[in-house]
């Protein structure tokens, strides 16, 4: 059964738990709403799905400096109480998504955050990429396909290889926490300044709830 940008999003409204984790939970699901549910508990993410939906209104606003102020990150991460915001786990928590904002440079908070433009830009340099490689043209949109999920993964901060462990994303990491502290985390904005660069600063999830 094919997996749809709408079924991911529904489950991710609805568990709290990542988009890679979603999707992986869908396909071994076969596309069964509830099934992926079991599936998402069953990997020990029961805890993020359970407080999916509460609020998010606590929290911190951590800013990381690199470089002797060359590079500075604020990103804005909540949590449902002010006890959890104080614990040192949220806090440290908070400091490694900076941290990993700063080193990896993401330009977007979440998949849905991408603008459509930017999805036909890149999927547009993949097809004209192919052709010029000779590609055969039925295999072309399967080419796309995973050039904009690789486009995804590189520059969806939640999506990220954490920069201490590739082996895990961010949204790993943050479920992590979400397991320790028993409650909803999320990743309300970020924003990036470098000295020196030529664009603008990197500022993604303003007035947002990544849900």
């Amino acid at each position: 059964m094919e997996i749809t940008t709408e079924m991911i999003k529904e489950l991710r409204k609805a568990t709290g738990c990542g988009i890679l984790d979603c999707r992986a939970a869908l396909r071994d699901a076969d596309g069964d709403f509830d099934k992926a549910v079991i599936v998402l508990r069953e990997k020990g993410l029961a805890k993020a799905a359970k407080r999916a939906n509460q609020e998010a209104a606590e929290g911190v606003i951590e800013v990381y400096s690199h470089g002797e102020g060359r590079l500075k990150v604020m990103v804005e991460v909540n949590c449902e109480t002010d006890f959890a915001s104080l614990s040192p786990d949220f806090r440290e928590l908070a400091h490694e998504i900076a941290l990993h904002i700063a080193a990896a440079n993401p330009l977007y908070l979440n998949e849905e955050d991408i603008p459509q433009a930017d999805l036909d830009r890149e999927a547009h340099i993949a097809t004209v990429r192919a052709k010029d490689e000779g590609k055969p043209e039925h295999i072309i949109p399967k080419i796309v396909e995973g050039f904009l999920k690789k486009f995804k993964q590189q520059t969806v901060l939640v999506n990220q290889a954490y920069v201490r462990d590739e082996s895990m994303t961010v949204q790993d990491l943050i479920n992590q926490t979400v397991s320790k502290l028993g409650e909803k985390i999320v990743v309300r904005r970020f924003v990036r300044w470098e000295l020196g660069s030529a664009s603008d600063p990197v500022e993604q999830g303003q007035d947002q709830d990544q849900e």
